[in-house]
C-alpha cells in the first residue's frame, strides 16, 4: 500500500458507531439531547455564577469556567456527528479534522487542569481557612487559569504540527465519532514513534502532575477533616469538596478505562463507545453534581429566575402601555 503525504489527504471517514442506517434516527435523538442537556446546564451554571454578587467567589469562578470549557469539549465533536447522521455523510476533510483535534486537546487538557485547580482551592480553603482568601485573591485565580489555558493551546498545538508531519496510506477509516489523536496516528504509513513518545511522555507529565495535585490536595483535606472534632464540622467540610471528588473520580476512572485499560482496544468501535463517558456524559453531569447539593447555587438560581420574571413582567408591561 503506497503511503501518500499529507499534503494529498483531502478528507477522513469518521465510521461512528454503527452503520445500520435504522439505528440513526436513535444515535442522533439520543446525542442530540445529552448535547442540549449540556450546553444548557452548564450554561445555566454560567449565569447564575455571573448574575450572583454572593457567588464572587474562588470556587464559583473556577466552576464557570469549567462549564465553559465543558460546553466548548462537547461542542467540539457532537455537532459534526449529528450533521453527518442529519446529512447521511461520514467524511471530514483533512482540515476539519486537524481543527477538531486541535480543540479536543486542548479542552481535555484544560479539563484537566482546571480540576486541579479546583482541588487546590479545596485544600486551601479546608487546610487554611483563615488564609483563604489572601492566598485565593483574585489576581491568582485569573493566572491560573490562565496558565491553565496556556499550556493546554501549546500541549494541543505541538500534537497538531506533529501530525501535519506523518504521510498517510489510502485507508482513512477512523472507527470513531470524531478525530481522536489515537486514531489518527494509527493511520499514518510514516513513522509514528516520535509522535507516541511526546503523547505518552506529555500524557504522564500534564496528566500526571495535576493527577498527582489532586491526590495530594485530598489528602490534607481528609487529614484536616479526620482532625475535627465534631460531627457537623466533618459533614460541612467535606461537603464543600464532595462534588468536586465526584467530578474528578468519573473523569479520571474513565480516561483511564480508555486510554490504559486493555479491555477497551484503541482500533475497533468500543473505544469510541467508551470515549462517550468522558467526552460527552461527564460535561452533561457535571452541572447536575455541582448544583443539587450546592445551596449556595440553588439559591443562585432562584434569584435569577425571579430576576428574569421581574424583566419580562416589565418589558411586557411597556409594551401594553407605549
Amino acid at each position: 500500500m503506497e503511503p501518500r503525504n499529507n499534503s494529498e489527504v483531502s478528507e477522513f471517514l469518521l465510521l461512528g458507531f454503527s452503520e445500520a442506517s435504522e439505528l440513526q434516527p436513535l444515535i442522533f435523538g439520543f446525542f442530540l439531547s445529552m448535547y442540549l442537556t449540556t450546553v444548557f446546564g452548564n450554561l445555566i451554571i454560567i449565569l447564575a455564577t455571573i448574575s450572583d454578587s454572593h457567588l464572587y467567589t474562588p470556587m464559583y469562578f473556577f466552576l464557570s469556567n469549567l462549564s465553559f470549557v465543558d460546553i466548548s469539549f462537547t461542542s467540539t465533536t457532537i455537532p459534526k456527528m449529528l450533521w453527518n447522521i442529519q446529512t447521511q455523510s461520514k467524511f471530514i476533510t483533512f482540515e476539519g479534522c486537524i481543527v477538531q483535534m486541535y480543540f479536543y486537546i486542548l479542552f481535555i487538557g484544560l479539563d484537566d487542569f482546571l480540576l486541579a485547580v479546583m482541588a487546590y482551592d479545596r485544600y486551601v480553603a479546608i487546610c487554611h481557612p483563615l488564609h483563604y482568601t489572601v492566598i485565593m485573591n483574585p489576581r491568582l485565580c485569573r493566572l491560573l487559569v490562565v496558565i491553565s489555558w496556556i499550556i493546554s493551546a501549546i500541549y494541543s498545538l505541538l500534537h497538531n504540527l506533529m501530525a501535519l508531519r506523518l504521510s498517510f496510506c489510502a485507508d482513512f477509516k477512523i472507527p470513531h465519532f470524531f478525530c481522536e489523536l489515537n486514531q489518527v496516528l494509527q493511520l499514518a504509513c510514516s513513522d509514528t514513534f516520535v509522535n507516541y513518545m511526546v503523547l505518552y511522555f506529555a500524557a504522564a507529565l500534564l496528566g500526571g502532575g495535576p493527577f498527582a495535585g489532586i491526590l495530594y490536595s485530598y489528602s490534607k483535606i481528609v487529614s484536616s477533616i479526620c482532625g475535627i472534632t465534631s460531627a457537623q464540622g466533618k459533614y460541612k467540610a467535606f461537603s464543600t469538596c464532595a462534588s468536586h471528588l465526584s467530578v474528578v473520580s468519573l473523569f479520571y476512572c474513565s480516561v483511564l478505562g480508555v486510554y490504559i485499560s486493555p479491555a477497551a482496544p484503541h482500533s475497533s468501535t468500543s473505544s469510541a463507545a467508551a470515549s462517550v463517558m468522558y467526552s460527552v456524559v461527564i460535561p452533561m453531569l457535571n452541572p447536575f453534581i455541582y448544583s443539587l447539593r450546592n445551596k449556595d447555587i440553588k439559591g443562585a438560581l432562584k434569584r435569577f429566575y425571579r430576576m428574569v420574571g421581574i424583566k419580562r413582567q416589565i418589558i411586557l408591561g411597556v409594551m401594553e402601555f407605549p
